[in-house]
């Protein structure tokens, strides 16, 4: 069943809504069509306990970065949603609908292949620290897996631009722990997706390396262990 249908999106130009597909704390995803083309809205929800002022502030921030994350990942033909309209102002941003399951709901299928799968994703988080980018919320939950299994990272709301080491390593981190927490069955997940992330490192002088970006990782893994 679907869920309700937000009104929010009603000053959307040509954008028709079919439901909501998230309902996070910060934004409401839509999926619809615009133009006759499968869409999908990501509208950010203003929050009660910020000021109007800082609030409006934030968003633009937020959208200003998650747009220029997706455009880079379009100029570098990296797989991720296209742009098709933003409002800074209004809080919306407006983008191509890629079709596909959840990397979540792909690793809770047990008949599924799941090793070369995690690999491929440590390969595509390489490919995107390379082009500059941290994502900020890498869990399982933000990768999509099309019928012919090709992954494509979704929702840059928490991205950086041009991130420094620990950024790099945090990502891996949030990925470490979701996968710990929600697909612990996998005993060698997270090995997989450092392997996949070390096969992808083009070893550009110019680049944070990948090998620096595990050791930054399995420092943060060390601190959390020691403070938990």
């Amino acid at each position: 069943m679907s869920s309700p249908v937000s009104m929010e999106a009603a000053d959307v130009p040509m954008w028709i809504v079919d439901k909501v597909v998230h309902q996070g704390a910060e934004a409401t995803v839509t999926s619809g069509s615009w133009m006759g083309k499968s869409a999908v809205l990501k509208m950010r929800r203003p929050r009660g306990y910020r000021t109007p002022n800082l609030d409006r502030k934030l968003t633009r921030q937020r959208l200003t970065v998650e747009a220029r994350a997706l455009g880079r990942l379009q100029y570098h033909e990296l797989s991720a949603p296209s742009i098709i309209d933003l409002d800074l102002e209004q809080g919306w941003i407006l983008m191509s609908k890629i079709e596909g399951i959840t990397l979540f709901d792909y690793l809770n299928n047990k008949n599924n292949l799941t090793s070369e799968k995690i690999k491929s994703f440590g390969v595509i988080i390489r490919e995107l620290h390379e082009i500059g980018i941290s994502h900020g919320d890498l869990t399982t939950h933000n990768v999509l897996i099309d019928s012919e299994g090709n992954l494509s990272l979704i929702d840059f709301g928490l991205a950086k631009i041009f991130p420094e080491l620990e950024h790099l390593g945090l990502d891996l981190q949030v990925l470490n722990e979701c996968l710990t927490a929600s697909h612990s069955e996998y005993e060698n997940a997270v090995e997989d997706m450092v392997e996949g992330y070390l096969s992808a490192d083009s070893e550009k002088e110019d680049l944070i390396s990948a090998p620096e970006v595990i050791s930054r990782f399995n420092e943060i893994r060390g601190r959390v262990r020691y403070h938990a």
